[in-house]
């Protein structure tokens, strides 16, 4: 099967997105499956087989993500010569559009993964932003009804879908993760790179450092912390528009020498850090399912976590972790149970490693196989059907 792939987020830029992307990639190439990738061009982005890279300007709001410019004189004979048998969208805009129009001329199927409450992202726009909120959710529902199925990562998120007037099909289909990846790390490598001491307890965030995340809320939830358990660090894995915010925020609170800010990792660093950590901290409210969330749980780190959309499904409360509302006192408390008791945190992390299991990549991507089948069979009938 030819799959298209069009998405406005891919590498070399971080997301969960793009993660998502790359790793069904990957088990759908496994599977014998010949993925096409269309994405916006960053500079000095090498070449790469089997990626069609659109010409894009840095976004005015974050300089490091790229926003592609939807045209191209080769578009056009690079599809018509490749030939796609669906094309799966990962955004509703941008090159998300510019696949749904070849979908509809191809007479192809065309498949919508929601990956993010766009709602949610207002905070980036200077003016008139619930007037934006209204019109985003209407854009994305809109979107959503001119394709043939609607990926949704969470349970939760395919009812927020429906409530939001989705009427075309949706599938629950959660990106899993290569739990290989996971067997392997060195459980030092965090120690040594950032001279934390043996006897002090690793707190740990893997994720873009913007707004949407609330981090600013770990840090004022650690800063209390701090005052009470002595020997902790906070490790915040990655970059992003807020970095410089995060660091006055954390030297105003008097934790500066306690927050670790490792920056942009590649991908054995990253798994380094979970295999070192002590415990998975998360604020963010806007996931639709916190992939993070799903790799903490496999390295067999317990997480704390504020209760939101996508992390209800992926953190199971007082078994693998803890959800907590937006309450400092309340996450703060839950943080400190886990890292006081040793047989509670032995026995959470044991859980999330065994929990971890059930999210297999290679089992989401056949799933996914099955529904791509399902559509090709649909429009295979149909033609047949208006061709008689």
């Amino acid at each position: 099967m030819k799959i298209g792939v069009f998405t406005d987020s891919y590498r070399p830029y971080t997301s969960g997105v793009v993660r998502s992307i790359d790793t069904f990639t990957a088990e759908l190439t496994k599977l014998g499956h010949d993925i096409y990738i269309f994405a916006p061009n960053y500079p000095n982005c090498s070449r790469e087989k089997r990626v069609f890279r659109f010409p894009s300007v840095p976004a005015p709001t974050n300089r490091d993500f790229a926003l592609a410019v939807p045209f191209s004189f080769r578009l056009k004979p690079t599809i018509n010569q490749w030939q796609p048998d669906i094309i799966h969208v990962h955004s509703p805009f941008l090159l998300g559009r510019v696949g749904a129009r070849y979908a509809h001329k191809l007479g192809i199927p065309l498949v919508f993964t929601f990956h993010t409450l766009y709602d949610q992202y207002v905070h980036y726009v200077p003016f008139a932003q619930e007037v934006t909120r209204e019109l985003t959710r209407r854009f994305c529902r809109d979107f959503c009804n001119r394709c043939d199925l609607v990926v949704a990562p969470t349970g939760i998120i395919e009812e927020h879908l429906k409530k939001m007037g989705v009427r075309t099909k949706i599938k629950v289909i959660p990106t899993g993760i290569n739990l290989e990846e996971f067997t392997q790390g060195d459980k030092n490598w965090l120690r040594r790179e950032h001279g934390i001491k043996s006897e002090e307890k690793i707190l740990l965030f893997v994720g873009r450092l913007g707004q949407e995340k609330n981090i600013s809320f770990l840090l004022s939830s650690f800063a209390e912390l701090s005052r009470e358990i002595p020997n902790l660090k906070l490790v915040l894995v990655g970059g992003g528009p807020e970095e410089l915010n995060l660091k006055r925020q954390a030297a105003q609170l008097g934790i500066g020498q306690q927050v670790i800010f490792t920056g942009t990792l590649n991908r054995t660093e990253v798994i380094n850090c979970y295999q070192g950590a002590d415990l998975f901290v998360f604020a963010s409210k806007t996931e639709t399912q916190g992939l993070v969330l799903a790799e903490a749980k496999a390295a067999g780190l317990p997480v704390v976590a504020v209760k939101a959309f996508g992390t209800s499904e992926m953190v199971r409360d007082g078994e693998d972790g803890f959800l907590t509302p937006e309450n400092k006192d309340l996450f703060v408390a839950k943080i400190k149970e886990l890292i006081t008791n040793n047989d509670l945190w032995q026995k959470m992390a044991a859980r999330a490693k065994n929990n971890a299991q059930l999210l297999s990549s290679c089992q989401s991507a056949l799933n996914l196989v099955a529904e791509y089948h399902a559509l090709l069979g649909k429009k295979h009938n149909h033609f047949m059907r208006s061709s008689v």
